[in-house]
């Protein structure tokens, strides 16, 4: 059994060694360790409050002869003293005096003097023990001679207790006044049994020290010291031995320690441990009174760190050797073995503060020491009802209950059936390789059940809560999926108690899934609420609410639940934790009243029955608290005892931290389903996209991906709802080109083929300009190379793969070198596509070099393709396409050469895919168009005194300049470092006037750094004052005369600034032009505002042009030359005008909104399934056709209508709902030809992982929404298509959805672009990444990226192409932009304060908008509406109302203190959960948190709660959740826009959407790309 001290065990009243003058030789070791090695414990570490004093003295050890004599001085003196006090003692006769042990390291009033007493002086007259009350007249009366001070007694019949007279274990003097009741004896080993010469003395003393002896002698002798004498114990009080039998048994062991190592009681001090253990144990064995056999090595092992120090203290000397015991490596071994099993830890700097005010390390000690003592006299108790060894549950072991224990608690057996058609969970895996497990992905599961490989139901108690190499039991689950948003996924302490008032819509959301084997379960928990997790090889899962058939299996566990939490608030309502052992809790708990939410019963033997067999429970839950006098308290001990007394199932935990997956032996992966409760209905697809995810599925699985093929986003971020760390984060663009290569490597391979073996064919057609001879055709191997042709050249490497050729032009050196230039042709899998690309298709690149015709190996076919374009051709290409791929199967099973085809020029650098130049390519004319693209404009190049060009930008005298923020700097910005603060402290681009451009002197070479511009510095409102950057417009800025000289290599792009009355109308609150105006002066010194003088001339004629041409292309098209039209008055523009455009999955309507804003698109079709967000789509856009329907049905039904049914792959279900549409559903239905552009973001649930499929991969990921919404794109035929997901689009499942979606594209013929941008640098308040994918029809301009025109702090954001090589769509404003950052209070600012759970749909704004944003956003509203929140629960209230007022501010600010509740419940206010979970969960960073003015919204979710993912979600004054418009107004919507449903459908409605300002921002591109197309037409 293993009796081991509390972890971190330190005795605080150990003094030093000192021994007085009067020491004797022999050897004596008190509890004290010697003061080299364990120095004395500091006042702090005693605590103001410790009683236990610690003697000190100045006296030295003397030596041998000192002190022979001074004890032969001592006992001529005494015996004189004898006579002179009238002959007490006859000279020369008297009993054998009785020796005192020889001791080391006592204190100096432990002093010996030589005794001789008469024979007749043993002879006590009185018959009767004598009673006193003082203990100075119980020595004094016991005394038989003159003796030194402080007199040495002994002590029979002793008890020790406390004040209240209550008997304490021994060793509680060191930490509490401790009393002694007893018969004082003297000093005389033949009086020990002639009680009638003692005198009984009650509550003496207090103890003040204690030590052991006797370690010569090898029986060990206890001492123990007051202010008035020292006491040998001799014999307890029959009813003490209880308490003292272990202290002795404990001071046995170190005596027969002693004596195994000491070389001068014939020991051994190179012992090995393992041979010191078992000769402790056959000796003690051996021993009389050695415990009924208690004693075992395990126990012996236990008390290594108390033998240690009271060893050390032993100085050898007597050997002549002088070894010191602190060095013998048994002995050392002994105490790090103990500590090891103990597992001391140590505190770590940095760890979780709750609470910053110090704290007494007094009560930490005591109650440290008390639980030790209180586990010691536990573990002694059951060791001795045991009368035997017991094998020691050492940290390693875990202890699990049996079914049949706890099988009275739960129902009759059922079994699990599932209720539809679940997914395997490895299909959701984000990872194929091994992963810490506590970084896992986190998942909440409802409506869920466990069962076994029977589908018997089970309850979570038979599974492990820490991960075991071995289990007895093999559990499953069963549930719906859905992401951690942080919602839903707990179980209430106390019936009728919710963090918030949402509703229970979430239960049944997310994706039916069957789980692979429960590795481990956990319970998190608060003063509220209950968390439970489970944990697969997959992922963590919260458990929420279980399936109603489950309910009884679960109810035992949250019963148990909650009576660990009685339990710690029991220990917690102490002044020491520690003094309930486990037997007081149990009768505390049997004293619950029956109303009590954790009363079992009011038997004792039921009560301890039931803890003890459900107590893994329990412990887990003590294990997790932050307290660690809970942790350590008897009461865990005792429990861990009692639990592996019935003889538990003990299970060998691991130690591996990484999980490896293993196969699904789910039973449901073979179970149909029985009642489609919720059918997860397949996607209506093509023939076409049918076709082609199929043969990738069953091409690529069950075949493992290679790592290096996998293009994933690179995780240098992780999403914001997770955690926003990106500071370190990088800033560049990387993308690897593709490196040609060079000429002397080429060369070198002429010598393969001679020059005669090469010639050419056909009379010279040109020259290049450097004078070289160009040729039509060259003869190669006796095989033809003409112009446009295209070969293969090997590699130098064995292994390299081949590179293939584009032929441009051949030509002949001066020197007779026969070249060729080549454009390098890269096939599908090293591009982007990986291995969803298809084996025959090769995509031209930009990549271009020159080669040796001798190098060539092979000429090879490839069809250059150009198709016409339309829904009209489809059939009949799908048809060809057909025909050409068992053409080129049979060519491929005959072992003959693969024909190729190219349809895209693949462009790395710019993400995209785009049409192939035809018209420029393989002219012969010594002209290649991807040398054109090489150009050398980024060089910096002067182009007269007034001007030059840098990075591709002609600046010009009086041109108006960026100038990046760091260069103005006075000092070094400290950016805020909190969630949702990192905006604070960055700087916009300054705006500068360029006057003059300085040449350096004497220098040959000009470069950016070296070259100085003369500018005029343009202040912002922001450099004025933080409230003068609130109310000005942020176009404007500030004339000043502070005139700079800066290095040009600090411009970072040009920009307009007019005066007010010429700048362009703006009613939307998004800026994509780069024109800023100034009225004002501004003198920085004075820090004052003045009027502009008429006479300042800001612009140039020319730049006056520019505005004017940037004025009437706001314009739409077909307006009136010179019009002007409003960006609010899209309207009013004829619908033929822009493009028809059908929305997908529309939501609430923030992509179409914003599109429609920028004047390209008119959605004149919407399908959207949730009948809220269709609803508010509809009142938004009245002349939209909205079909609230799943667009499965839909899509079946158009292609019915159009008779292409053949040619439509859906379910039966599909078919009859599309069927049973009325008949004005089906009419206004869209047809191809009639659609220009679809877009939409299909449901990103499916996207969370298909790396892992098994047998019935390909039925399952028919259920993807991607698949129905490129089919809409697929037989549409539209001119331009938009896709808008998450920005982990691009990661799911190792980029293969990210993948086939682009091949699904290019495989339509469509140009097709992909990136990622931050939604917050297009002018929201809010941190949100969107990945898009743009695609145009082969005839379309493909559109680009947006600008960012706001400074935000995010990094680049990256997509992995291939290998090392990555793209990044924009770059990064996290260091300076256009314009600042709007903030929260831009945002919000203005909006009327509300109570928690405001409610009123409508009210007045109360007052007028402040910023530039809030005119902007109003519009033309005159009433507020939705600005209503959620209502919290009364604690969380609380908890709100004490979160301070301050940037940063989350729960971590939270007093360390309780609160009581109306119904007189006392609660946390640091959620208990959160503090012990902490440090794996990145300290749960804005949980309870506001957000700051200055600041930034966090990414919007769909219910915003304070203990959710997204916690900061409190307003910043005001002690509430943020309200519906507020988060409205986080994602651009204008106050006008209205939303449908209840309050969870409107903020599910505000989170689900696009942000308006960004697709406006995208929309402005697209409208570039189509009027680019008209006005080249």
């Amino acid at each position: 059994m293993d009796l081991l001290p509390p972890k971190d065990f330190y005795f605080p009243s150990i003094p030093p060694l000192i021994l007085s003058p009067s020491c004797t030789p022999a050897l004596y070791a008190s509890f004290s360790p010697s003061p080299p090695l364990v120095s004395r414990p500091s006042d702090s570490d005693l605590g103001s409050g410790d009683l236990f004093s610690l003697r000190k003295t100045n006296g030295k050890c003397s030596s041998k002869k000192d002190k022979r004599e001074t004890n032969a001085d001592a006992a001529d003196k005494l015996a004189l003293d004898s006579e002179e006090n009238g002959n007490i003692m006859e000279k020369g006769e008297g009993p054998a005096l009785r020796k005192r042990p020889k001791r080391a390291a006592s204190c100096s009033s432990f002093k010996e003097k030589s005794v001789r007493l008469f024979e007749g002086s043993s002879v006590v007259e009185t018959k009767e023990c004598r009673v006193v009350n003082e203990e100075k007249d119980a020595v004094e009366l016991t005394k038989l001679a003159v003796e030194d001070s402080p007199p040495c007694r002994m002590l029979i019949d002793f008890v020790f207790h406390d004040t209240d007279g209550k008997p304490q274990p021994f060793e509680v003097c060191e930490i509490d006044d401790i009393y002694i009741t007893a018969i004082v004896m003297p000093m005389d080993s033949s009086l020990e049994k002639d009680k009638e010469r003692g005198v009984k003395c009650e509550g003496f003393g207090r103890i003040e020290s204690w030590s052991i002896s006797g370690y010569d002698e090898g029986v060990p002798v206890v001492w123990i010291s007051t202010e008035i004498a020292e006491y040998e114990c001799v014999k307890p009080l029959g009813s003490y031995k209880r308490f003292y039998n272990l202290f002795y048994e404990k001071a046995r062991i170190c005596v027969e320690v002693y004596r195994k190592l000491s070389r001068s009681l014939g020991g051994n001090p190179n012992l090995s441990l393992e041979e010191l253990l078992a000769g402790v144990v056959r000796s003690m064995s051996r021993t009389t009174g050695s415990s009924n056999g208690v004693i075992n090595r395990d126990f012996v092992i236990s008390l290594g760190d108390f033998i240690f120090n009271q060893l050390i203290g032993l100085d050898e000397t007597t050997d002549g050797k002088g070894i010191c015991l602190a060095t013998i490596p048994a002995l050392c071994d002994l105490r790090d073995e103990c500590k090891e099993r103990v597992g001391v830890r140590e505190k770590v700097g940095g760890s979780l503060k709750i609470d910053t005010r110090e704290t007494l390390e007094t009560s930490a000690n005591e109650d440290e020491k008390l639980a030790r003592l209180l586990q010691e006299e536990e573990n002694w108790k059951l060791m001795r009802q045991q009368r035997g060894s017991r094998t020691k549950t050492s940290q390693n072991i875990y202890i699990k209950i049996s079914e049949a224990e706890i099988a009275n608690d739960y129902p009759l057996p059922a079994y699990y059936k599932p209720a539809c058609d679940e997914m395997d969970e490895y299909i959701f895996s984000d990872s194929d390789s091994s992963i810490h497990y506590n970084d896992l992905p986190r998942r909440v599961l409802n409506n869920w059940s466990l069962y076994n490989s029977d589908s018997r139901l089970i309850s979570l108690e038979l599974l492990p809560m820490k991960p075991c190499a071995e289990t007895d039991v093999m559990a499953f689950g069963s549930g719906n999926m859905r992401d951690d948003d942080g919602s839903g996924f707990f179980m209430e302490v106390e019936p009728g108690q919710s963090s918030s008032s949402t509703s229970d819509s979430v239960d049944n959301e997310g994706i039916p899934v069957y789980l692979s084997a429960i590795k481990e379960w956990m319970i998190e928990f608060g003063s509220s609420m209950i968390f439970m997790s489970i944990r697969t090889d997959v992922a963590w899962y919260r458990l929420g609410k279980p399936a109603k058939q489950y309910v009884p299996w679960y109810e035992p566990v949250v019963k148990t639940a909650r009576l660990a939490i009685s339990i710690i608030t029991l220990l917690k309502e102490q002044t020491r934790a520690s003094k309930l052992s486990f037997s007081d809790i149990i009768r505390k708990l049997a004293e619950f009243k029956k109303d009590h939410p954790a009363y079992i019963s009011s038997s004792l033997a039921v009560v301890e029955k039931y803890v003890v067999v459900h107590g893994q429970i329990i412990l887990q839950q003590f294990a997790e608290y932050p307290d660690e006098t809970i942790k350590k308290c008897a009461f865990v001990t005792g429990l861990s005892m009692k639990m592996e007394e019935r003889r538990h199932t003990k299970l060998v935990m691991k130690k591996k931290l990484l999980v490896q997956k293993e196969a699904n032996l789910n039973p449901c992966a073979a179970m149909g389903p029985l009642i489609s409760k919720r059918k997860a209905m397949r996607a209506t697809t093509t023939r076409l996209m049918n076709r082609i995810w199929a043969d990738y599925y069953s091409n690529q699985f069950p075949g493992e991906v290679k790592e290096e093929d996998e293009p994933v986003l690179k995780d240098e971020e992780i999403e914001e709802e997770e955690n926003e760390d990106e500071d370190n984060e990088e800033q560049n663009i990387m993308v690897q080109k593709m490196v040609s290569k060079p000429d002397t490597c080429e060369l070198s391979q002429v010598s393969k083929l001679s020059m005669k073996e090469i010639h050419w064919e056909g009379d010279p057609i040109g020259e290049l300009d450097s004078g070289e001879i160009l040729y039509r055709c060259a003869i190669v191997h006796g095989e033809a190379i003409p112009v446009g042709s295209c070969v293969v050249i090997e590699g130098d490497q064995i292994d390299e793969v081949p590179d293939m050729y584009f032929v441009e032009f051949l030509y002949e050196r001066h020197d007779n070198s026969r070249m060729f230039h080549g454009r390098v042709l890269l096939k599908g899998s090293v591009t982007v596509l990986g291995n969803a690309s298809n084996e025959r298709e090769v995509f031209l690149s930009n990549d271009c070099a020159d080669f040796a015709l001798a190098s060539i190996n092979k000429s090879i076919t490839v069809d250059f393709r150009s198709l016409s374009w339309g829904h009209q051709y489809r059939k009949d290409y799908f048809d060809a396409d057909k025909i050409d791929r068992a053409n080129a199967e049979d060519k491929k099973k005959k072992g003959l050469q693969l024909d190729f085809f190219c349809k895209s020029l693949y462009w790395p650098e710019r993400g995209a895919f785009i049409t192939l130049p035809l018209d420029s390519l393989g002219l012969g004319t010594g002209i290649c168009n991807s040398c054109s693209q090489k150009t050398k404009d980024d060089k910096f190049k002067v182009n007269s005194k007034k001007g030059f060009v840098y990075r591709k930008i002609e600046y010009n005298v009086n041109d108006f300049i960026y100038v990046r923020p760091q260069y103005f700097a006075e000092e070094s910005n400290e950016y805020g470092t909190f969630k949702a603060g990192r905006n604070v402290g960055r700087k916009a681009y300054a705006i500068c006037h360029l006057l003059e451009v300085v040449y350096p002197e004497g220098s040959e070479k000009l470069t950016p750094e070296s070259t100085l511009v003369k500018v005029r510095r343009f202040y912002r409102p922001e450099d004025v004052s933080a409230a003068k950057a609130y109310s000005a417009d942020i176009r404007e800025v500030y004339y000043s005369e502070d005139l700079h000289e800066v290095p040009v290599d600090v411009i970072s792009g040009k920009c307009v600034v007019v005066r007010q009355n010429d700048i362009p109308s703006l009613d939307l609150p998004v800026i994509v032009d780069h024109v800023f105006f100034c009225d004002y002066l501004y003198d920085p010194a004075e820090g004052s505002l003045k009027q502009l003088p008429a006479n300042i001339r800001l612009c140039s004629m020319s730049q006056r042009a520019s505005l004017t041409a940037l004025t009437k292309r706001k314009g739409k098209e077909k307006c009136e030359e010179g019009q002007h039209i409003q960006s609010n008055m899209w309207k009013d523009v004829p619908q033929e005008n822009r493009l028809a455009t059908l929305d997908i999955f529309a939501g609430c309507g923030g992509l179409s909104e914003g599109l429609q804003q920028s004047g390209v698109a008119f959605t004149k079709w919407a399908i959207e399934y949730e009948e809220p967000a269709g609803e508010a789509f509809s009142k938004n856009h009245p002349d939209t056709l909205m079909f609230i329907d799943n667009c499965n049905v839909i899509l079946r039904a158009i292609m019915e209508k159009c008779g292409d049914a053949d040619d439509c792959i859906s379910t039966s279900e599909a078919a009859e709902l599309a069927a049973g549409l009325d008949e004005e559903k089906l009419k206004n239905l869209p047809m191809p030809g009639q659609v220009d552009f679809i877009n939409g973001g299909p449901p990103c649930q499916g996207f969370s992982g298909m790396n892992r499929f098994n047998q019935s991969t390909w039925s399952k990921v028919q259920c993807e929404m991607i698949l129905a919404f490129l089919s809409f794109a697929e037989y549409f035929r539209p001119k331009f298509f938009l896709l808008e997901n998450v920005r982990n689009f691009v990661s799911f499942n190792k980029g293969q959805t990210f993948r086939l979606t682009l091949a699904s594209l290019l495989e339509m013929g469509y140009q097709v672009r992909f990136g990622i941008l931050e939604a917050g640098a297009y002018g929201v308040s809010q941190s949100r990444k969107r990945a898009f994918i743009w695609a145009a029809s082969p005839q379309e301009t493909l559109p680009e990226w947006p600008e960012p025109m706001h400074v935000f702090a995010s990094p680049e954001l990256k997509i992995s192409l291939n290998g090392n090589s990555h793209y990044a769509a924009v770059c990064s404003t996290a260091d300076g932009g256009p314009f600042r950052s709007i903030t929260v209070r831009d945002t919000i600012g203005d909006l009327p304060p509300v109570e928690n759970g405001a409610s009123k749909p409508t009210i007045d704004y109360g007052s007028e908008p402040v910023s530039w944003l809030q005119k902007h956003i109003r519009g033309i509203s005159v009433a507020l509406t939705d600005h209503i929140t959620k209502e919290m629960n009364e604690l969380n209230l609380i908890r709100c109302k004490h979160i301070p007022k301050h940037p940063g501010a989350d729960w971590r600010d939270l007093p360390e203190e309780k609160v009581k509740l109306s119904s007189g419940q006392l609660d946390d206010l640091i959620p208990w959960c959160l503090p012990h979970t902490a440090l794996r969960h990145n300290q749960w960073k804005g949980l309870f948190g506001r957000l700051d003015w200055e600041g930034n919204f966090p990414t919007s979710i769909t219910d915003p709660q304070p203990m959710g993912k997204v916690g900061m979600c409190f307003h910043p004054e005001q002690d509430r959740i943020l309200t519906v418009r507020e988060y409205a107004r986080s994602q651009g919507f204008r106050d006008s826009y209205v939303f449908a449903g209840n309050i969870q459908n409107k903020y599910r409605q505000i989170g689900n959407a696009v942000p308006p300002p960004l697709a406006y921002a995208l929309g402005r591109k697209l409208k570039e790309a189509v009027d680019a197309k008209h006005s080249s037409a």
